[in-house]
């Protein structure tokens, strides 16, 4: 599972070349699992079974004797999976960016536009990546974490209680889209991917050149004022499109069968996507609130 951030360029499937539960089949849904894709269909007994399809004595005997194949037994990716390297991976950020926060100066962007620029790079590294690195993952996090401690000190030294603000924000855009999803109010479907997709890559552009000016000391009005505040909550709004692709993976992912070290993956995809929708809060919050 490529991440669902345009930044790292997803192509929407778990492991590239395994075939677990990609939607690059035709009239198939978003995360759907390919026809054919059932991870129980290599039965190591299909081919030696007689035309009657009754198994012999030898190979009952095998089964009844082989150990049962419980949640911990089958190597595949499960929603528990999912949630607990989640949940390491954001503490992993949440750590190293309360040690951001408590000994980097105020101000010191230089060190957050470097943590970043590394993290950028690693993400690349971790989306085009063959196999699954869950140390490249937790560094990943590491360094968003220094980026992240340094500017929300800042942003909090401005607007005191953004930084709590922007937290419960992040939370609920993730909560609502979660709900959005499960009830089916959201139908993640290949057109709706590809569309989404386009237009989180064109934005991507523009606030990458929009941050190229800024380090420049151009303004190009995206950081202030109604237009600054448009575009923010445009990109709160990609954030919460992105979560719905991830959504729509870890569910193909655990459907089809996907080893249990992709989980790693869906907690990469989960992290970009909630570093994503807090960036982008704290600048629509910093602009409702100007200089209160």
């Amino acid at each position: 599972m490529r991440s669902s951030n345009p930044v790292f360029s997803r192509d929407g499937s778990f492991s590239r070349d395994t075939g677990y539960a990609g939607f690059n089949t035709a009239q198939q849904p978003y995360g759907a699992p390919a026809p054919g894709a059932n991870p129980y269909a290599n039965n190591p007994y299909a081919a030696q079974q007689p035309h009657g399809g009754a198994l012999t004595d030898d190979q009952l005997v095998e089964l009844y004797q082989a150990p049962s194949a419980g949640p911990l037994d089958t190597g595949r990716m499960t929603m528990d999976d999912v949630v607990a390297r989640t949940a390491l991976t954001l503490l992993t950020l949440v750590s190293v960016g309360a040690v951001a926060w408590f000994t980097v100066p105020v101000g010191n962007f230089g060190l957050a536009i470097g943590a970043s620029l590394v993290a950028m790079v690693l993400g690349l590294v971790i989306n085009f990546k063959r196999s699954v690195s869950p140390p490249l993952i937790l560094l990943y996090a590491g360094l968003e974490g220094v980026a992240l401690g340094v500017i929300s000190k800042a942003f909090e030294t401005v607007w005191d209680g953004i930084v709590i603000q922007a937290v419960l924000g992040t939370l609920t855009v993730f909560a609502a889209m979660l709900v959005s999803y499960r009830s089916g109010w959201i139908r993640v479907t290949g057109r709706y991917a590809r569309i989404g997709t386009a237009i989180g890559l064109g934005f991507t552009f523009l606030a990458m050149i929009n941050f190229a000016a800024w380090t420049a000391g151009a303004d190009l009005g995206l950081s202030s004022g109604p237009i600054g505040l448009l575009f923010g909550l445009a990109g709160v709004a990609l954030g919460a499109f992105f979560l719905t692709l991830d959504f729509a993976e870890i569910e193909a992912g655990i459907r089809g069968g996907a080893p249990q070290k992709e989980s790693w993956r869906a907690a990469f995809g989960l992290t970009v996507s909630l570093i994503w929708i807090y960036v982008y809060l704290l600048r629509v919050i910093a602009i409702l609130r100007g200089d209160d």
